[in-house]
């Protein structure tokens, strides 16, 4: 499950426990609603850390050195105007 469906879980969640008043007989759609949105915070916390430890930071590669006697040489044409 990704980060959009714990989003998901936490807003039906919300949406169970807060805005609606159905009564449905054996189901408590408030605790419904809550345990919803603890396994979404849940989810969310899961992914969070997984993605901070999935973010490699790669060392800089070997310095890249601009030695002008190594390009390639062109007779009047070395600045690409003529000079």
């Amino acid at each position: 499950m990704g980060l959009g469906g714990c989003i998901i879980l936490i807003a039906v969640g919300a949406i169970l426990t807060f805005a609606t008043d159905w009564d449905m007989q054996g189901v408590n759609l408030d605790l419904v609603g809550v345990i919803f949105m603890i396994v979404g915070l849940i989810g969310v916390a899961t992914f969070s850390s997984i993605a901070r430890r999935r973010r490699v930071v790669v060392p800089p590669a070997t310095p890249v050195v601009d030695d002008p006697a190594a390009r390639p040489h062109r007779d009047g044409y070395s600045n690409g105007y003529g000079a």
